[in-house]
């Protein structure tokens, strides 16, 4: 099927969300930022609207934007509405929809691929899987704030995941990234023994 969707920028690599699970978008000055019980919000008509980095829910590295305004999202499910905080819009695009291979299993805060008109590949994101992870963040009282380091937390704890099967170690690797553990991976148990003499960690999960 082709689908309608917005570009996004985030951790400076293209996004598409499909515009029917989009409530709309806006340019926030962070001047128009507030707090609530430690959780930022913006208000727009009349409603607010909980803040999430984009690149925390994902688990990927923030992308450098020295851009001053926010760019904001607002996606929603059925219970519940947030702005996801991304680095850049980059416009309309009709996307041809293509499933992800079966082998990969259901893919964390992702629902199909596409291809842009140059060739290259691009995720199409699962709105409602979205807000049932930033749902998880917030409960586990882990979600980041919009243009707050995170090194103000302290260093993270390190883990280490062993496991001969691709698709289980990057599934409980990605998991652990998005409650903010710095994660190493190894392929059996002569790697992850040669990781553990080598480096130093606080959880092995095998």
């Amino acid at each position: 099927s082709v689908i309608r969707t917005l570009l996004v920028k985030i951790a400076d690599q293209p996004y598409a969300i499909p515009l029917s699970r989009i409530s709309r978008i806006a340019s926030i000055l962070p001047e128009e930022l507030r707090l609530a019980e430690d959780r930022q919000y913006i208000s727009l008509n009349g409603a607010n609207v909980g803040l999430v980095p984009a690149a925390q829910i994902l688990g990927v590295a923030p992308g450098n934007s020295e851009d001053e305004v926010l760019k904001v999202v607002v996606i929603s499910d059925r219970m519940n509405r947030y702005g996801l905080v991304v680095d850049d819009f980059l416009g309309e695009q009709d996307l041809v929809v293509r499933p992800l291979d079966h082998r990969l299993g259901k893919v964390p805060d992702v629902n199909s691929v596409a291809m842009m008109p140059d060739g290259s590949p691009v995720l199409i994101l699962d709105a409602e899987d979205l807000v049932r992870s930033i749902d998880k963040l917030l409960s586990g009282g882990r979600l980041g704030k919009v243009g707050v380091e995170s090194s103000e937390s302290g260093p993270a704890q390190k883990i280490l995941v062993i496991d001969d099967s691709l698709t289980v170690r990057e599934v409980e690797r990605k998991l652990l990234a998005n409650y903010g553990y710095d994660v190493d991976t190894a392929v059996d148990g002569q790697d992850g023994l040669n990781a553990l003499i080598s480096g130093e960690y606080d959880l092995v999960v095998t």
